[in-house]
């Protein structure tokens, strides 16, 4: 029942490159290409392609769409949430200062440590490093560790402010603490900025306008996970004086000044010294076709009838869990409100089977076409199949190799 049912994929340009494809049952994942791109975003992409656009134009453009959206003063476009974490740093700490944004990532006489809640901490701060700036880290992990305390207190955050804080990060999930707009609070009596990290937090969509409404001067989506578009795109909704200060360290800057006229929608010029030089965000370049895809994308997420979405994810994750039930597997579906946002089918493999979680994940990633699983909680013994980036067909296939790859 199953290779055959994907032989057509050796037709496609992987198998012209020799690259087995993916059944996608771990959701969007940047390193099996996110998600699947919007055919809008591919036909924007396309058109775009066709002519030249001055991209401080394009940015403007997309600025205004986004504030539309989310509620913010403004907004950019970046290459990934990773690349948007690392400008909101470089505006944090140089704000509209040039000869600021020429020493970064020195911050040697800036001010450049970002505070984060110990239990936010997570690889992708690597990204506000980029930048130049150093996290301090504050609380405690009690709260995880089972002794009833609470990980951090909102007085931890504002007694470790100084005139070297450039801002507050923030993790955006359903169970991080401090809640944001106690956080948003402290940071704005102390005239720092709020960066929150709310990559994969989307559908829903109100979570465009959500955390802005909480205080949130800076947010950080992901273009290339439920919105579908571009995987190499990513959203900053904020305050104007923190898109402009991104702008100016992102775009190209090899400018006359005396020539210059960026659109004064996105950037003011009477706010800045001059034009600086190429910023820290030169190496994060959008191309003219991502930044339409994007637009596109987003415009077709926005008009997508949510619970019918979420309804199909539903189904798809109760029927994985039904079949698999009847092979002999343990199984629980999540609620879609934790780490996900869609429902997820939990698969305690270890104790349903003689194979290990372990030794499936690696089996099923080794046959043509991979099959991807989650494999967050191996340690645990289970793995977790997402809905997200499934066909019903894909879903049984799914079924049907993790079954003929454990031993009763």
């Amino acid at each position: 029942m199953t290779e055959q049912r994907y032989r057509s994929h050796t037709d496609s340009i992987y198998g012209e490159l020799d690259v087995p494809t993916v059944v996608n049952a771990a959701g969007t994942k940047t390193r099996i290409g996110g998600s699947l791109i919007r055919d809008e975003a591919l036909e924007a992409m396309h058109s775009a392609a066709s002519a030249f656009v001055e991209l401080g134009d394009l940015q403007a453009a997309a600025s205004d769409r986004i504030a539309e959206v989310t509620g913010a003063e403004a907004g950019y476009v970046t290459s990934g949430a990773a690349a948007g974490l690392c400008l909101c740093a470089a505006a944090a700490i140089a704000g509209h200062d040039v000869a600021a944004m020429e020493q970064l990532p020195d911050t040697e006489g800036l001010p450049g440590e970002i505070l984060m809640p110990r239990t936010h901490r997570t690889g992708y701060d690597h990204a506000l490093r980029t930048a130049g700036a150093t996290i301090v880290d504050v609380g405690t992990n009690d709260l995880h560790l089972g002794t009833g305390s609470t990980s951090v207190e909102p007085w931890e955050l504002e007694s470790n402010i100084t005139d070297e804080t450039a801002a507050i990060a923030y993790i955006e999930k359903s169970y991080t603490e401090p809640p944001l707009d106690v956080v948003a609070d402290i940071a704005h009596d102390h005239d720092i900025p709020v960066i929150v990290d709310a990559a994969a937090e989307l559908p829903p969509r109100s979570n465009f306008s959500r955390f802005i409404d909480q205080g949130a001067d800076m947010v950080v989506f992901s273009g290339g996970k439920g919105i579908r578009g571009p995987q190499t795109t990513g959203i900053i909704a904020g305050k104007q004086e923190y898109i402009e200060s991104i702008a100016m360290q992102h775009l190209d800057m090899h400018v006359a000044e005396a020539a210059w006229s960026p659109p004064e929608r996105l950037v003011d010029l009477d706010n800045f010294a001059g034009v600086p030089r190429q910023g820290i965000g030169r190496p994060m370049k959008v191309g003219k076709e991502e930044l339409a895809g994007l637009i596109y994308a987003l415009d077709a997420f926005l008009e997508e009838e949510q619970t019918e979405t979420q309804s199909e994810w539903q189904r798809r994750a109760d029927d994985i869990a039904h079949s698999l039930e009847d092979a002999g597997f343990g199984t629980h579906v999540t609620g879609g409100s934790d780490v996900s946002v869609a429902p997820e089918v939990v698969v305690d493999v270890d104790s349903s089977s003689e194979t290990t979680a372990l030794e499936l994940v690696r089996r099923l990633r080794a046959e043509n076409p991979r099959v991807y699983l989650g494999s967050d909680r191996l340690d645990e013994g289970i793995v977790v199949a997402n809905p997200m980036c499934l066909t019903d067909e894909e879903a049984d296939y799914v079924v049907d190799r993790i079954v003929a790859n454990v031993e009763n």
